[in-house]
């Protein structure tokens, strides 16, 4: 294996998600290809689908800042256009949109469900660690309970993977700590005992986390510190980091993923999969986020190519020698789409075509000039694989060309409804399946 740098690089060409056939589930979906393929948030509407593919990229352009959209949405975390009363995302028809938690949130962010079926939620902007039990009939946790406080908390997950975890790590921008656990807990029994404390901190904030099937390995998000430098401050950033479950640095795992924000394994196949942001300011239509499987040691482009051997216009005639080495990833998204947290549909509510399906939540970007984002898409899966087909799912966060709403984390429940955070609106919205 060669390190350029932050770099990991395993040798060979790797282009993945290359299926030469349309999987039995995307058959009927008559996806748009081509130009039709991009889109902005206006034009979304649930059950619509859509493949883009390398072959179908613009050359880079001018930057497009998006200014008024910004302004109509405010910016980071906090601004934000409030949500028109009774306001409610769209779904597809049979499905049904209620809010889970409507108060006492600042920014609900990433949101798993632990082996119990208690639901784990990081309010960043609290600093809290909350748990929802159980839902009622009309889609409402039956019970709530702050389980710690540890400032800007984001990534959580559960060790060892199984039935019985040991164990609930969580994240922030520099720490990664653990508290004791056993099943059913409501509050943490203890101090958390902290096993990184190194983590490169700046720039992109997000720090998800997930366990290999085994058990034997802990994976680690890190964004980069810009949107395409190449400088040291770089140094194990836009990587996924691999570590033992005890805190101890393995490797980088991929690199070249300039935000990875969320991660989740694929429980068919065992494989990492992310959600990732992809640079601003060379267009609308460019470059488009994603969502892939990562292979060890495999590196997607970042800072010097983009989607394949296309190079960053910001970096001309730089490590040619890596332009044959950047993986392509399994479904293009419409750029500055900024998708974050996903997860593997394994739940029996929803009809069986969604089986083994990946949700991701697209949280939307200033960096269009017409608004991109701002919806949950699904994403078909088809022995363990996906075809680079993904579908509007849950729309509508926006009204009167105002966006309300920016989806965050997705999480399926107990019972197989949707659950999603929203750090716009401040509440969690509820998916179940009503229809026949």
């Amino acid at each position: 294996m060669k390190h350029y740098g932050w770099i990991a690089l395993a040798g060979g060409i790797c282009i993945a998600g290359a299926l030469s056939l349309i999987a039995a589930k995307t058959d009927g979906m008559n996806a748009m290809t081509g130009p039709k393929a991009f889109t902005n948030t206006a034009s979304l509407n649930p059950g619509l689908a859509r493949k883009i593919t390398a072959q179908d990229l613009p050359k880079p352009q001018p930057p497009t800042a998006g200014r008024a959209f910004m302004m109509m949405i405010g910016s980071g975390f906090g601004g934000r256009a409030k949500r028109p009363e009774g306001a409610i995302p769209k779904a597809p028809a049979g499905f049904k949109v209620d809010i889970f938690v409507a108060s006492g949130l600042t920014i609900p962010r990433q949101i798993r469900r632990a082996p119990n079926g208690d639901i784990f939620l990081a309010d960043t902007g609290n600093g809290t660690v909350r748990i929802f039990r159980g839902i009622t009939a009309d889609g409402r946790p039956q019970e709530s309970s702050v389980y710690a406080s540890f400032p800007e908390a984001f990534g959580i997950n559960f060790y060892p993977p199984g039935p019985n975890p040991q164990w609930v790590y969580v994240t922030n921008t520099s720490t990664l700590v653990r508290y004791a656990y056993k099943s059913g807990d409501l509050k943490a029994t203890g101090a958390p005992e902290k096993l990184i404390t190194d983590i490169p901190v700046g720039g992109h904030s997000t720090r998800d986390i997930v366990f290999s099937q085994d058990g034997k390995s802990l994976f680690l998000a890190v964004g980069s510190a810009s949107n395409n430098n190449d400088n040291e401050a770089e140094f194990h950033r836009a990587n996924i980091l691999e570590y033992t479950p005890e805190g101890k640095f393995v490797g980088i795992f991929a690199s070249g993923i300039r935000n990875p924000v969320g991660l989740a394994i694929n429980a068919e196949t065992g494989e990492l999969w992310t959600s990732i942001n992809e640079r601003d300011n060379l267009g609308d239509n460019l470059v488009p986020d994603y969502v892939t499987h990562v292979q060890r040691g495999g590196f997607y482009g970042w800072p010097w190519f983009y989607i394949g051997g296309n190079q960053d216009p910001a970096h001309p005639g730089k490590h040619y020698e890596l332009k044959d080495k950047v993986t392509v990833p399994d479904v293009l998204i419409q750029a500055h789409s900024a998708s974050l947290g996903m997860a593997f549909y394994d739940g029996k509510m929803f009809p069986a075509e969604y089986s083994g399906d990946a949700f991701a939540a697209e949280h939307g970007s200033w960096n269009h000039s017409q608004g991109a984002g701002r919806e949950v898409i699904r994403i078909p899966i088809e022995k363990g694989r996906a075809t680079g087909v993904y579908q509007d799912f849950l729309t509508g966060f926006t009204t009167d060309g105002k966006a309300w709403g920016r989806p965050v984390g997705v999480a399926v429940a107990a019972d197989g409804s949707l659950l999603v955070t929203d750090d716009g609106a401040r509440v969690i919205w509820h998916v179940s399946y009503t229809g026949k």
